[in-house]
């Protein structure tokens, strides 16, 4: 059986608020542990206007005591942007509360703009030390040790599961080196997947915590009753591609039934191709093209997303994604 699970950057859709995206992620929490998600994730981003789940800690702790099951967790924090110790203590506490199911997946890019990472305390610099992070921060959620002069309180003995996420080779290479899991965005940067995956798998190290390579693949779902109506939600996800690419990112456009002329046919092809990773259409047709990927990739894991402006629509979708995904187990 490979696990399915969901990742959700709580957007905010045109017409509504902050407020309504945070309550929709809690419904939508609720909605996937009852469909039988295994995981659900939530996102750094920083000035982003349609996307509210940069206190990315805070938001998880919210969707944990919401839901009784499923594992919740980041995908991911940016470590970067952030002291080892202070993600270390915050999960640590999150892993605390809420035993045996909080995740920690991490990633190296800023998560936002360059202006906006200065406003972070982050330079160019604290990329080029991610690896000794990634060392620092395991070792914190270690077995307590005494005379350790700096220690995580919470955080020593949690031993929280941490993921390394990536769109480039990079992310697989130092995945395979430490013998974590890898998630590789492929919901919006495809291009290097099958390259990262071999080296990940090729290269894998055995580790204290993981034996063997594990990875997941992230996969955009656009479900519906029809094809027709499928891609009419789907707009609202190129749209939003089109404006953050174009500099201009804002709340998460409503659907339409034809794209803006605006949005010139070098661009359409530019989000065409970061959004390949996808099933797109009715029940058969969703089923049909995870079928495609899963033998493809033959992925440990999926974790689905999918950025649909109305709410009811986008928990429409997750459900006809969790029905294929157990017709395919």
């Amino acid at each position: 059986m490979i696990p399915y699970s969901l990742l959700d950057l709580a957007p905010v859709p045109e017409g509504f608020t902050i407020a309504d995206a945070l309550g929709n992620t809690i419904d939508l929490a609720q909605h996937a542990e009852s469909l039988g998600y295994h995981r659900y994730w939530l996102a750094e981003h920083h000035n982003m206007p349609g996307i509210a789940s940069a206190a990315t800690s805070v938001l998880i702790g919210r969707v944990a005591a919401a839901t009784k099951t499923i594992r919740v967790g980041s995908g991911g924090v940016m470590l970067p942007n952030h002291a080892p110790l202070v993600v270390a203590e915050q999960f640590g506490t999150l892993a605390t509360l809420f035993p045996d199911r909080i995740d920690l997946g991490i990633g190296r890019a800023p998560g936002t703009d360059m202006a906006t990472a200065r406003a972070l305390r982050r330079t160019l610099q604290d990329a080029d030390g991610f690896v000794q992070d990634v060392i620092e921060l395991i070792s914190y959620f270690g077995d307590d040790q005494a005379d350790a002069r700096v220690r995580a309180v919470p955080g020593a003995g949690t031993n929280v599961p941490v993921w390394i996420l990536g769109s480039s080779l990079y992310g697989a290479q130092l995945a395979a080196h430490f013998g974590l899991p890898y998630a590789f965005a492929s919901h919006f940067a495809p291009a290097a997947l099958e390259q990262a995956l071999e080296i990940y798998r090729r290269s894998f190290q055995p580790s204290a915590s993981l034996q063997s390579p594990k990875f997941m693949l992230a996969i955009n779902v656009f479900a519906a009753e029809s094809d027709t109506q499928a891609q009419f939600l789907k707009t609202s996800v190129q749209q939003a591609f089109a404006n953050l690419r174009s500099g201009q990112p804002g709340l998460l456009p409503r659907p339409v039934e034809t794209l803006p002329a605006s949005i010139s046919p070098a661009m359409r092809e530019n989000i065409d191709e970061a959004l390949s990773c996808s099933a797109t259409g009715s029940p058969e047709s969703v089923k049909r093209q995870l079928a495609a990927l899963l033998e493809r990739y033959n992925p440990d894991e999926v974790i689905l997303a999918g950025q649909i402006h109305d709410h009811q629509a986008r928990k429409h979708s997750f459900e006809i994604a969790a029905t294929a995904m157990n017709a395919l187990m």
